[in-house]
């Protein structure tokens, strides 16, 4: 069930849809079907962190016995 982004071409309200299969899409503002799919970026949160085996990048101490190693 993905979230999309769409454009409506007659209002140019900008608004989001959860789509199903059969899910018919118009615009919440002026019920119109004329909407264009917007693309959108792959969301993520989190940060990269370091893998196992592999130096922390922390010069401080010796492999994560610090607070400020993560």
């Amino acid at each position: 069930m993905p979230i999309y982004e769409y454009t409506c071409n007659d209002c140019r309200e900008e608004f989001e849809k959860l789509v199903f299969a059969s899910t018919v899409v118009l615009c919440p503002q002026c019920s119109s079907a004329n909407i264009r799919k917007k693309m959108s970026t792959f969301g993520m949160s989190g940060g990269e962190k370091p893998s196992a085996g592999k130096e922390s990048g922390c010069n401080s101490c010796h492999k994560g016995s610090c607070s400020s190693c993560k």
